[in-house]
């Protein structure tokens, strides 16, 4: 079931734009173990933002881009168990998926930021967030928003930053686990390259490649997964997203 959620998670981020990549392994396990709405939650270089699905709609705006744009949360849907259970004729097919109580946004943290400032619209009207205290007025304008502080971040790791012509893959997991890695640069063999780990749940690989321009993705658990990494994206041929990268 936790694949399916999975596949749920990552329909849903496909259509939002600004949002934090979804393809971090402990993202996704982190959204899928939420106990509930609360607080914004640091998670690496992202902020989970949670509200009641009670509420008919909600979304947040951020100072650094004044207020103008308003990202909006989505339902968190949990499917039903069992799945694929025959119908009886006559009866509607129930629906396949339930409400989890949970509505959400990942925001990717701008770089350059050491603090996030913040409003929420929930239900058509412009509020602080009521479950964090931290908050901010403006003299002028009068206007009070939230404020969540950024802890430091550790550098990110870049697959070009390793010996010239060359790409340096990092995935974060799990320890003790198989990551591979699969690209044009190999005919997209799932099995051939695999990520050594060290420390425990960081893998890493370095490939000695000439230069010129390449597409790839990692496998985990029989999952594919973008670079979390690299920002910059491509359609296979099969109509996949994969991660691409030049070598100069």
């Amino acid at each position: 079931m936790k694949t399916i959620i999975t596949a749920v998670l990552l329909t849903v981020f496909a259509g939002l734009a600004g949002a934090a990549d979804l393809e971090s392994y402990q993202l996704i396990d982190r959204l899928l173990t939420l106990p509930g709405p609360g607080a914004p939650e640091v998670f690496e270089d992202a902020v989970i933002f949670t509200a009641s699905s009670s509420f008919r709609r909600v979304g947040v705006a951020f100072a650094y881009e004044d207020f103008s744009r308003v990202y909006w949360f989505r339902q968190l849907l949990i499917p039903q168990d069992p799945l694929g259970v025959p119908i009886p004729p006559g009866k509607k097919a129930p629906d396949p998926y339930k409400d989890s109580g949970l509505l959400f946004y990942v925001h990717q943290i701008p770089k350059e930021l050491n603090e996030l400032e913040y409003r929420l619209v929930i239900n058509g009207l412009w509020t602080v967030d009521p479950v964090n205290p931290q908050t901010r007025r403006d003299n002028v304008s009068g206007l009070a928003w939230s404020v969540l502080s950024l802890p430091p971040r550790d550098p990110m790791p870049d697959p070009l930053n390793g010996p010239p012509e060359s790409l340096s893959f990092s995935f974060k997991g799990p320890p003790g686990e198989t990551v591979t890695v699969a690209g044009n640069f190999n005919g997209w063999d799932p099995f051939m390259y695999e990520l050594k780990e060290s420390p425990a749940g960081i893998y890493t690989l370095n490939l000695p490649l000439p230069p010129g321009k390449y597409q790839y993705i990692f496998f985990h658990r029989g999952e594919r997964y973008l670079d979390p990494y690299n920002p910059h994206r491509v359609y296979s041929r099969d109509g996949k997203a994969v991660s691409e990268i030049v070598i100069p």
